[in-house]
């Protein structure tokens, strides 16, 4: 009977759990129907037994692996890539219609030239059709007439000079033998020889050369005429052809553009004016020179002169060297050496005193930047390349400066027009001069005014604040 107490009691705690038990679960239950309910402590979990495990490096971005300076040169890099492409696909494209080119660029030129002559005429009452025929027939009738008078004295001078250079190479080499140089006869003899036998190796060259001379002329007359057909046009409907030229740059650069066009042709007409009176001087002063020194054939030297001036630099030295030459295989060395004094004093003169004066500010190009377009023009057109590159030079050194300078203003102007309050980084310089214009905030609307009554001063019209209109494109 002791142990029946003892098993009840058993029995009671196990009943007394099991109720506990079935409260939590029911609790459980009904916290996943009504939400979560008070937080009750977590039970500790016992610890997983450690399992191996392969720990694997987080790699950052490659951009951002790259360091900052390699990726600003990278994108630099592969941009002047696809200008280097573009220049070298615009350059065969050049090249490929090369006579087309020169002609239309001879035509500017001459266009620039004989363009203040029609200008003049029309100001005298003459119209524009007559004004341009006569301008274009009196230019191109004086250039045949100098290039005939150049030919017909060449070929009245050349036997003279053939015999005056045949006694002047003997003289030299007269010269030669009692000179202090130790030079003797057979060394003489054998270079005449070596002269000879490549003259006869190089007979079939120098034929096919005279062959093609055929095909250049040819080409010249074409160019000639592509040129003097341009001329006229160029001159009876320039402002036309500039106007369609308009029409096809971009609507947000136009008014660049139309600013940089007319400076750009200023800059042109100035160059050729300035070479030209600049080569007339030279050839006037020179040849005045070596005819007091009876070199022979002074005037077609000196008409040489005239034209090889237009390339510069080069153009003066080959035709002084030109005239020291033939002063020097005609009459001898002094006069050879006193022509080189008369064509260095004159080009010195020429180039400390009559460019900047008659030149001036508007086309001058520093002359690292002269040598390096004539030996690049020489190369790339040859005499044609060399003639047009350092004019191609002053235009482009025009152009870009006008354009930053119009960048520049149309920043100013934009600033000046910011509303009152607008971020500052919304007219930085430099930025395009056609921005979208963001919509100003509502103002709020102002209260009724009863009739018969003033309203209030607030110190702006009625009308908003009075807006000042831009400055209007300088018209050209």
């Amino acid at each position: 009977m002791s142990r029946v107490p003892q098993w009840l009691g058993r029995l009671g705690a196990g009943l007394t759990e099991m109720g506990e038990r079935l409260d939590e679960r029911r609790a459980e239950v009904e916290q996943e129907h009504t939400g979560p309910g008070p937080e009750r402590p977590a039970e500790p979990v016992p610890a997983a037994e450690p399992e191996h495990v392969t720990v694997v490096p987080v790699r950052p971005d490659p951009a951002q692996a790259v360091p900052w300076g390699v990726r600003v040169a990278a994108e630099a890099g592969w941009r002047v890539l696809v200008l280097a492409g573009t220049v070298w696909v615009l350059m065969k494209v050049i090249s490929a219609v090369q006579l087309v080119v020169l002609a239309f660029v001879a035509a500017l030129l001459i266009t620039a030239l004989l363009q203040p002559t029609v200008a003049r005429l029309r100001r005298y009452g003459l119209p524009r059709g007559p004004a341009t025929a006569l301008t274009a027939i009196l230019g191109f009738v004086i250039m045949g007439l100098i290039g005939w008078f150049v030919t017909w004295q060449v070929m009245e001078n050349i036997d003279n000079l053939s015999n005056q250079i045949q006694a002047g190479i003997d003289d030299l080499r007269k010269w030669l033998l009692n000179s202090p140089f130790h030079v003797t006869d057979k060394q003489i003899n054998q270079i005449a020889k070596s002269l000879r036998d490549a003259i006869g190796a190089n007979t079939d060259q120098i034929t096919s050369a005279g062959l093609e001379g055929v095909t250049v002329i040819v080409e010249a007359l074409t160019g000639i005429l592509l040129t003097m057909f341009s001329t006229l046009f160029l001159l009876y409907d320039g402002r036309r052809i500039w106007e369609w030229t308009l029409k096809l740059v971009p609507a947000a650069a136009r008014p660049g553009v139309a600013g940089a066009g007319p400076r750009a042709w200023r800059t042109l007409t100035a160059y050729v004016r300035g070479t030209v009176i600049v080569a007339m001087i030279d050839a006037i002063f020179i040849g005045l020179g070596i005819y007091f020194l009876n070199v022979p054939m002074a005037v077609p030297l000196a008409v040489f002169i005239f034209l090889f001036a237009f390339i510069p630099l080069v153009g003066a030295v080959v035709s002084g060297a030109l005239a020291v030459v033939v002063a020097l295989v005609t009459q001898g060395v002094f006069t050879a050496v006193m022509t080189l004094v008369v064509v260095l004093a004159v080009q010195q003169i020429e180039g400390h005193i009559l460019q900047p004066f008659i030149l001036g500010r508007a086309v001058r190009v520093h002359p690292l930047a002269v040598v390096l377009s004539v030996a690049a023009g020489g190369l790339v057109a040859g005499i044609g390349g060399a003639v047009v590159a350092v004019p191609l030079v002053a235009v482009t050194n025009t152009v870009v400066g006008y354009l930053r300078q119009y960048a520049r203003k149309a920043a100013l102007r934009q600033t000046q027009q910011r509303p009152t309050g607008a971020p500052a980084a919304t007219a930085a310089v430099g930025a395009p001069a056609a921005l979208p214009v963001t919509a100003a905030p509502a103002e709020p609307s102002a209260p009724a005014v009863p009739p018969g009554t003033t309203p209030p001063s607030t110190g702006t019209p009625p009308d908003g604040p009075a807006q000042t209109p831009p400055p209007a494109i300088e018209e050209t």
